[in-house]
């Protein structure tokens, strides 16, 4: 999505469950207006954290004009048998994606490509990389195609639907799924207790929530080396995001078993209907 909307909206590392939320995307060009929404992957939940993500992305289902489904040559078909009952009942058009094509070879996508016409027979599989840019503008255009005719949603300027704060929080995120291993990165929120922005600065006030107090001493790590290289790197790309010099404070409390809690999901933005 970050690709086809010429911005990076999308957090994205080599971790899975990094999109925990659903983002919108606003595409503005002469022709059409086209609003992506990039969902958490599909997953057996295992806490209602992961509900909430489950829930995110059968959202789409319902409200779809055209559904994107991504996958790629290391996941296996079969892998979400539920959720692709679902899409194969579906009457809007599917385009099954299959991403990271250049890590792979011809004779296995070629093969990848037979498996999903086998599972979802009415889909259109479109193999890409989005690392190279390939196929991804025919896949913009084949959208266009098939998109109803409707008065646009959103304002010609509007790229997403998020605020400021959102994207801050993920940002900061992100930097802590490429830090640190293990459970530690899937444990952690991120909270914005202040935003104040002027012609040339943003000061930013942040708190890492983590579930447990071992995993705090993690997180700041010896005499807060671990939690200053972190926020220096989140700096710098909140810097590039946002084109402002940012101050960024930041604090790390103990929030025990938030993922489990409705009141916590709720406060964090996880309500899928919301």
């Amino acid at each position: 999505m970050n690709l086809l909307v010429g911005e990076r909206i999308s957090i994205a590392t080599f971790k899975a469950q990094t999109t925990r939320h659903r983002i919108m995307g606003i595409v503005n060009d002469d022709e059409a207006q086209i609003v992506f929404s990039d969902t958490p992957g599909v997953l057996k939940p295992n806490y209602k954290l992961q509900e909430s993500m489950l829930a995110f992305s059968e959202s789409a289902l319902q409200d779809a004009d055209v559904l994107l489904y991504v996958t790629d040559p290391v996941e296996k078909v079969d892998k979400n048998n539920d959720f692709l009952q679902k899409v194969a009942q579906m009457d809007v058009p599917v385009l099954v994606l299959i991403n990271k094509i250049d890590l792979s070879n011809e004779k296995d996508i070629v093969r990848l490509v037979e498996q999903w016409h086998e599972t979802l027979p009415k889909a259109e599989i479109i193999p890409i990389s989005a690392l190279a840019k390939f196929n991804v503008q025919p896949v913009l255009k084949r959208i266009k195609e098939l998109l109803p005719e409707s008065p646009p949603y959103f304002d010609k300027d509007q790229w997403t639907d998020k605020p400021a704060r959102f994207f801050v929080s993920e940002i900061i995120r992100e930097k802590i799924l490429l830090y640190y291993d293990k459970e530690i990165p899937y444990s952690v929120e991120v909270g914005i207790e202040s935003f104040k922005e002027d012609e040339k600065h943003i000061h930013i006030n942040a708190v890492i929530y983590v579930e447990r107090d071992s995993q705090k001493g993690i997180i700041i790590g010896h005499q807060g080396k671990a939690l200053k290289k972190v926020m220096t790197e989140a700096r710098k790309s909140l810097e590039r995001f946002f084109g402002k010099s940012i101050y960024l404070e930041t604090f790390v409390k103990v929030d025990k078993d938030w993922r489990n809690s409705d009141r916590e999901l709720n406060l964090f933005g996880y309500n899928p209907d919301r």
